[in-house]
């Protein structure tokens, strides 16, 4: 597969030029157990030295999962949802925390303690709600419960989305969701990368937010993979530095900015 990664290298050629940081991160959803896409998931990361923030269904997590993320430095679970089932409207887009509904906060609670007793202190309580859908009313309760960050798709309108919990969302995603699952075509991926480039540094967009790439590694082909090891490298060879999420922000802000 060859890619024309030459627009990207361009506008990465600016950032250096202008001296200007861009923090990466990578976000991939849905792990529940140990499979050979994991170990090929955590390989890569090891490879790029870019930690590969995993997403863990709650309710489906295996304590095997729990194992293998404490063995390996690169590989750091995230919330993801509860058990991953729609709770979406007849006729709307599929969505697990993403309308109101009595339960909601409740399975974020369980979510957030059952990822205590599986990895004690070995994961990022960082919210990431299936589907990148979530009712902005369940919040300002999602702090109180202990989460320090949420995380969805597309750059953010907020460094914080309530108090104490910052937004750090995902940018960039390769597969081909409404078509053939596979992957996207490559031009359009380079040029959104460019674009979301171009908006950062002409001030459209927040140009502090990490930027996020994000995979689905149990679905995944060869040329997903391909695409996801050839970008990540394009990435940090252009520049870009591991984002430390440890630490959403230095200070929490008493409101939002």
């Amino acid at each position: 597969m060859k890619i024309d990664w030459s627009p990207l290298n361009s506008e990465l050629a600016l950032w250096r030029a202008e001296q200007r940081p861009l923090p990466i991160w990578w976000r991939d959803d849905d792990a529940v157990e140990p499979t050979p896409a994991l170990d090929r998931l955590t390989a890569l990361a090891n490879t790029l030295g870019l930690p590969v923030h995993a997403a863990v269904i709650p309710k489906l997590a295996q304590p095997s999962l729990a194992k293998f993320c404490a063995d390996q430095d690169q590989v750091i679970p995230l919330v993801h949802g509860w058990q991953h089932v729609s709770h979406a409207p007849e006729g709307h887009k599929k969505a697990e925390f993403g309308h109101p509904r009595e339960a909601a906060l409740g399975d974020a609670g369980r979510a957030i303690d059952r990822m205590k007793l599986l990895f004690a202190d070995h994961f990022l309580p960082i919210f990431v709600p299936p589907w990148n859908r979530l009712d902005s009313a369940l919040l300002p309760d999602l702090a109180a419960l202990g989460y320090v960050g949420v995380s969805t798709y597309l750059p953010r309108k907020n460094t914080w989305a309530a108090p104490g919990l910052a937004q750090i969302n995902t940018h960039i995603d390769p597969i081909f969701w409404r078509g053939t699952r596979g992957l996207a075509p490559t031009d359009e991926l380079v040029a959104h990368m460019v674009k979301l480039l171009q908006d950062r540094r002409q001030g459209i967009t927040d140009a502090t937010e990490p930027m996020g790439f994000l995979t689905h590694h149990l679905v995944h082909d060869e040329d997903i993979w391909d695409f996801s090891q050839s970008c990540l490298t394009t990435l940090l060879d252009g520049g870009a530095t591991p984002a430390d999420l440890s630490r959403p922000e230095k200070d929490t802000p008493h409101e939002q900015t």
